[in-house]
């Protein structure tokens, strides 16, 4: 028996097999939840179906979260094809955008429309996706809502920018939805990983150098993988997690605990 039998999760925002969503959706899955994929219509045939249908999810919905009316949608056909009186368990939220441009260079030149569009994807399209989820009435007391943030939502991370505005501002509105839901019984947290080699990650200038010296820095020494951010995800997700809220839990081998590099290192 797994831990998560009988439950249902739905994953916003897988891309490819690297994608640290689909470490959380194995993870998941492997534990006996019934998982629902949602990603953006031009990865969705070559990069997700494949990824769902081979744990046998058969909901596997476009969106784009800049449009309330898909994320609605979403949300429309998930109580269509789970039926009425089914809630949602689990809601995974690992989406962010910034453009290339934004993501180059020095934070002061980000653009008025950059800034605008890496807030919206990377932060408020969680407010945007629980929203639309708690007024189908899919949330109940038990579901866990899950986001994934960085570091450099923190700390100033070279080439990081307006991404890292983005993530500072995702994890405030993490505290603050776990303050708004947390009398109906609903969990907010996040979690807040090392770099991981993914398609995101591909569009930040200099991550292969930052990848390359992570290992040495971090206090385990080692690089961490989506099947370790899954476990955390599956922590989250369940009741072993049930009095933690509006926390973001670092998965990083400890590197957000280290000030100056160790002479060793």
């Amino acid at each position: 028996m797994g831990m998560l039998d009988g439950q249902r999760a739905l994953v916003f925002g897988v891309a490819n097999d690297h994608s640290i969503a689909w470490g959380i959706a194995q993870a998941l899955h492997e534990a006996g939840a019934s998982v629902g994929f949602s990603s953006v219509e031009s990865l969705l045939e070559r990069g997700v179906r494949p990824l769902a249908e081979s744990i046998g999810s058969t909901f596997i919905e476009p969106c784009d979260v800049q449009s309330d009316e898909q994320i609605r949608a979403v949300f429309t056909k998930w109580r269509a094809a789970h039926g009425p009186d089914e809630k949602l368990d689990i809601l995974v939220h690992a989406l962010a955008f910034a453009r290339r441009e934004d993501l180059e260079g020095s934070f002061v030149d980000t653009s008025r429309q950059g800034f605008a569009v890496a807030l919206d994807v990377s932060a408020y399209s969680l407010v945007a996706v629980v929203r639309e989820a708690r007024a189908a009435g899919l949330l109940q007391p038990g579901s866990s809502i899950l986001t994934l943030t960085y570091y450099g939502a923190e700390k100033v991370v070279s080439n990081y920018n307006v991404m890292g505005v983005a993530k500072a501002a995702l994890e405030a509105s993490v505290r603050y939805l776990a303050a708004d839901l947390g009398p109906e019984g609903i969990r907010v947290n996040a979690i807040s990983a090392g770099p991981v080699r993914t398609l995101a990650a591909a569009g930040i200038a200099g991550f292969k150098k930052m990848y390359g010296s992570f290992a040495d820095l971090a206090p385990l020494r080692q690089n961490i993988s989506i099947e370790d951010v899954g476990r955390t995800a599956l922590y989250l997700a369940s009741d072993l997690s049930r009095a933690v809220t509006g926390e973001t839990i670092y998965v990083d081998g400890g590197f957000h605990i280290m000030g100056v590099p160790s002479a060793d290192a």
